[in-house]
């Protein structure tokens, strides 16, 4: 799993991210964004969200916090439901070192020190303190999960699905991107239960024109 690396961050990291409407662009087929990668008629793409332009509007700020978000798109062009049921997403660093998502567990401790994590009292002129608190960090998390996650793990024939996956940078070479790539093991077709050739799809800084590799 990622380094546990415990940041003591502002809590008033809340406010930026304050309104409602949060929907993820509809994706594209996987083919048409510059990274990615094609195994038995299925195509496997990833959008590094390394600039604020390719970022998603989530509630809390995972990328000023270490983690990285990428968006993973999987289109179907077979007449088989793809399952990712099983499948293993990792980023690959430079140096090799093997990076598997962030679980809700890990950006839940990255927003947190042992002192905040009780909760911390605001000072505003108010009769009653606002405590921001660990379950007010979970409730986001989980929002920003069903608001930018996956939505199904099972991809129909002639479909594509997406979904945001955050992985921890903070000890990774600088650019993190640069010369790394994303990992994808046991991907199957869901009826025949076959495992599909491990996708390797190689990453680059979003604003490269050309892959560096």
């Amino acid at each position: 799993m990622p380094r546990r690396l415990l940041l003591a961050v502002p809590l008033l990291v809340l406010a930026p991210f304050a309104h409602a409407d949060r929907k993820p662009k509809p994706p594209q087929p996987a083919a048409q964004y510059p990274m990615h990668v094609t195994h038995d008629s299925i195509t496997i793409a990833a959008e590094p969200g390394d600039t604020k332009e390719t970022r998603p509007d989530t509630r809390l700020d995972y990328f000023g916090h270490g983690l990285l978000p990428i968006r993973v798109i999987v289109t179907n062009d077979s007449s088989e439901p793809v399952s990712l049921d099983d499948a293993r997403i990792h980023f690959i660093a430079s140096d090799d070192t093997t990076v598997p998502a962030a679980t809700a567990d890990d950006m839940e401790r990255r927003f947190f020190t042992v002192k905040s994590a009780t909760g911390t009292k605001l000072p505003l002129d108010f009769p009653i303190p606002i405590t921001i608190g660990k379950k007010d960090f979970q409730k986001k998390i989980q929002q920003d999960d069903e608001d930018f996650g996956f939505k199904t793990t099972t991809i129909a024939p002639h479909t594509t699905v997406a979904g945001y996956l955050y992985y921890d940078i903070v000890d990774l070479p600088t650019p993190p991107l640069s010369k790394a790539y994303l990992e994808l093991r046991r991907v199957r077709f869901a009826v025949s239960n076959r495992v599909i050739d491990n996708f390797e799809i190689p990453l680059r800084p979003s604003n490269e024109t050309s892959p560096s590799h």
